[in-house]
């Protein structure tokens, strides 16, 4: 029996466990490490969870300790279990491993993803904020179009209590609160509940699985809404990749981004209203090299606000998508389009003014730049986020985040919401690729 340690950040790394660890007798899991988000580590996974193997649950370390902690455990391997990271950050843990004595293993999809007895479309990505949740949403609304229910299943954030989030549902926005939801989290489940979808998301995704399958409301289709750029818990029918121009080559040197550009059926380059014409044309030929038989679809992200003159010739703190800013790395979110398109004399910046929590990430994240991540992983970053809103010497605020930050902290400032949809252009499109999937899997039949 080999000793394994999991390296993870509270979701890949517990499937992980679940799909090929929890009832193997080849190996003994010993530990995971926790990387990513803040205050995971220290914890265990429950004994509730990790099955009969795992009686007294498995503890939950920093990754920082890896080293000691193999020596410590005596492991045999270590198994990499996170997402949207370089290339070069994987193999420089995979040489800490080595250093320390042990292996380094990845797992694949046919070791890790789950058969459905439905139909699934996969949304997945090349990156963190390419734009996955737009486009999941727009292939709910078009298979919702043709009769079909749709039942969502996102990619795991568990930050809380591991055993009551074995199987989540939300349906409504007082789900968001009952399960006590991150701001992370509410940014993803939101914007599905409010158009009327139920979204499933936990921690067990075979148990997850089988109760959307059998979702009260009705099932004839599973769309994974994928996290980070991993790729899907679920074995794909269809497997829709997002690729972004704004980051171009980063779809062929971050893992597993180009596991997914490599699976894909279909690519969607996205923001190309945004983008520079020349790394769109190199976005291309990199899909073309490592993919040629995939569909290429065209699309972009046109922005929307409330009230521009919230905006024009004011003075602006810009607030996007936590993860997409810090692991994503991403500089160019909708708020700052929407800053340049709509005339704000200036972007302030807010790391002069943050505090607590906020501050150390952007000592972790230096390359955030002059926006303001909307942290909220847990209660300390929520009131460090309202500190720095508060402190920030600007006219306005521009909200750049899925949900409405207004309903989780007080901007005592004039603001306003950007908003942005998945637009193709051209041909081919979503709407014709999903019609002949719904024919390949019979699924008008039931409709007729």
């Amino acid at each position: 029996m080999q000793k394994a340690i999991i390296i993870g950040a509270a979701g890949r790394d517990f499937h992980n466990f679940n799909t090929f660890f929890r009832k193997n007798h080849d190996y003994k899991v010993v530990a995971f490490t926790a990387a990513q988000i803040p205050d995971i580590d220290g914890r265990k996974y429950p004994a509730a969870l990790a099955g009969e193997l795992y009686p007294e649950g498995i503890p939950i370390f920093a990754e920082e300790d890896l080293e000691k902690l193999i020596i410590e455990k005596e492991a045999d391997v270590c198994v990499f279990s996170y997402s949207d990271v370089p290339y070069s950050r994987v193999m420089n843990l995979s040489a800490r491993v080595n250093a320390a004595g042990a292996s380094f293993m990845l797992l694949g999809p046919n070791d890790t993803q789950i058969k459905s007895n439905k139909p699934v479309i996969a949304v997945c990505a090349t990156r963190t904020g390419c734009g996955k949740s737009q486009t999941s949403r727009k292939v709910i609304e078009q298979l919702m179009d043709q009769g079909l229910k749709v039942v969502a299943i996102r990619h795991p954030m568990p930050y809380g209590d591991l055993v009551k989030q074995k199987v989540q549902r939300f349906a409504t926005i007082d789900d968001l609160a009952f399960h006590k939801c991150t701001i992370e989290e509410m940014e993803e489940y939101e914007p599905h509940v409010v158009r009327g979808n139920v979204i499933y998301a936990g921690v067990d995704y075979q148990a997850i699985i089988d109760a959307a399958e059998n979702d009260p409301d009705g099932c004839d289709v599973i769309l994974w809404d994928g996290g980070n750029n991993d790729f899907s818990f679920y074995k794909p029918d269809l497997l829709i990749t997002v690729a972004d121009p704004h980051r171009v080559n980063h779809e062929l040197s971050y893992y597993p981004g180009e596991v997914n550009l490599r699976m894909a059926d279909i690519v969607v380059i996205n923001k190309m209203d945004s983008a520079a014409p020349e790394d769109i044309n190199q976005l291309r030929a990199n899909i073309d090299m490592v993919n040629p038989n995939a569909t290429v679809i065209d699309g972009a992200s046109p922005i929307r606000v409330d009230n521009i003159n919230v905006i024009k010739g004011k003075r602006v703190l810009v607030i996007e998508d936590g993860p997409t800013l810090t692991h994503g790395e991403m500089k160019i979110g909708a708020g700052i389009v929407a800053a340049k398109k709509f005339g704000a004399a200036e972007i302030v910046d807010p790391r002069d003014y943050a505090v607590g929590k906020l501050a150390e990430t952007y000592q972790i994240y230096p390359n955030i730049g002059t926006l303001l991540p909307a942290m909220g992983y847990g209660n300390e970053q929520v009131k460090d986020l309202q500190a720095t809103i508060d402190n920030v010497q600007c006219d306005a605020v521009i909200i750049g985040t899925p949900i409405d930050l207004n309903r989780i902290v007080k901007i005592n400032k004039p603001n306003t919401r950007v908003y942005y949809d998945l637009q193709e252009i051209g041909q081919p499109t979503l709407r014709e690729t999903l019609k002949e999937f719904v024919i390949s899997q019979n699924l008008q039949l039931s409709k007729v």
